[in-house]
């Protein structure tokens, strides 16, 4: 049986992204051949084994007679087709499971693949971050395909799988959707045309073994069991594996200990995302908290939110934004996050410290035994980790 991509050539701009560095990993496994581009070195690169990717501050052009697929980040820039419709004909090309909503897929996704992976489904999967338990973002089974998906550009609805799930509705992307509501009627259309559908909002929280923490873990779970039993594995079967996850990177992810204190990372960015994650870590000694905003439009828009829930902290640094694909908004900056946490927490210890280093240093130098400190934000905040280890050593 000859692959399903097999004599098809795919050149890919943005390739050392999270998605289409899976992508790519998929599409080579499935008879293509694949050639890429990048602004810069990541380490979803690294995990491109035999695909050769150029790196320069400028795209190149597709090599003449391939197929050129663009990442959102490079629309625009760089003519070809969108990152959807790649997408989209992987998800085409196999039972599929595609998991959206705005908070927790990335977490939902993994749990599902892993789950079939321990089980002997042989699965592939697509999932936006690195899962240490199953060896990176991508696999290339034979079996289910498992997809996070992402509304952030109203891709999702491009997508046909034979199971959807929507873990939860929330407005996040402020410089696509002027409304939650807006959001809802995006994962209501494409629900409408999935024959089988979960909705995590409708669930009781899991409440069996976990090994990851947090109430939103176990709203996670329950989906991911639900979406598990509905491609034919028994719950009690999935739920025995479940038991054994331990997380995707920049998750609540645990980065190590050093000085009697505990260091974790995590990508938490919505005001949700983040009272979920300090929630989860509320035990013991004091937590320190180093944010890093994503995107002007979201810390325009968010900032009182924001800083409502970094409130729960005991000490806060915030950086300046990231940008991603953004550009500059004046007076949009991390400090609008700063001045709404210094009036929701008078006399509590805050820090406007721009780069992540100078963020790092301000509370390396306050930490003491028994402490937890966390990174949080989408960016590159996660450098981080390495400085305040170190200091406490």
């Amino acid at each position: 049986m000859p692959s399903p991509l097999e004599g098809r050539k795919l050149w890919i701009a943005g390739i050392g992204g999270a998605g289409m560095s899976a992508y790519a990993v998929l599409a080579r496994a499935w008879g293509a051949e694949v050639r890429g581009w990048d602004r810069t070195h990541t380490t979803y690169i690294d995990q491109l084994s035999g695909i050769d990717v150029e790196i320069s501050d400028e795209p190149p052009q597709p090599p003449k007679g391939w197929e050129a697929f663009v990442s959102t980040a490079f629309a625009g820039r760089v003519a070809g087709k969108t990152r959807a419709e790649l997408l989209s004909e992987l998800v085409s090309l196999r039972d599929s499971i595609v998991v959206a909503g705005a908070h927790g897929k990335t977490t939902t996704s993994a749990m599902i693949a892993f789950c079939l992976e321990q089980l002997g489904r042989s699965p592939a999967w697509l999932i936006g971050a690195d899962v240490p338990q199953l060896g990176g973002n991508a696999g290339t089974g034979e079996g289910w395909l498992v997809v996070e998906g992402d509304e952030s550009d109203r891709t999702i609805d491009e997508l046909r799988p034979r199971i959807a799930v929507v873990t939860n509705v929330d407005l996040d992307h402020h410089a696509t959707f002027g409304s939650r509501a807006e959001v809802a009627e995006l994962f209501e259309g494409w629900l409408g045309n999935v024959p089988v559908v979960v909705r995590g909002e409708e669930l009781e929280p899991y409440e069996g073994k976990l090994a990851v923490a947090g109430e939103h873990n176990r709203r996670n779970a329950a989906a991911a069991l639900a979406a598990l039993e509905l491609a034919g594995v028994g719950r009690d079967e999935a739920a025995g594996v479940l038991a054994e996850f331990r997380g995707a990177a920049r998750r609540l992810e645990h980065r190590g200990t050093a000085g009697n204190v505990d260091v974790y990372d995590d990508y938490a960015h919505h005001p949700a995302e983040i009272a979920a994650t300090l929630e989860a870590l509320q035990h013991g000694g004091r937590l320190l908290v180093l944010f890093q905003p994503h995107l002007y439009s979201r810390t325009r828009h968010l900032a009182h939110e924001l800083a409502g829930a970094l409130a729960a902290a005991d000490v806060v640094a915030v950086t300046d934004v990231y940008p991603a694909r953004e550009q500059p908004v004046e007076g949009v900056t991390g400090k609008l996050v700063v001045d709404a946490l210094a009036d929701l927490r008078p006399g509590m210890l805050i820090g406007w410290t721009p780069s992540v280093d100078e963020g790092a240093r301000f509370l390396a130098g306050l930490l003491r035994r028994d402490d937890r400190v966390v990174t949080i934000g989408a960016g590159d905040v996660d450098r981080a980790v390495g400085v305040l280890l170190e200091a406490l050593r």
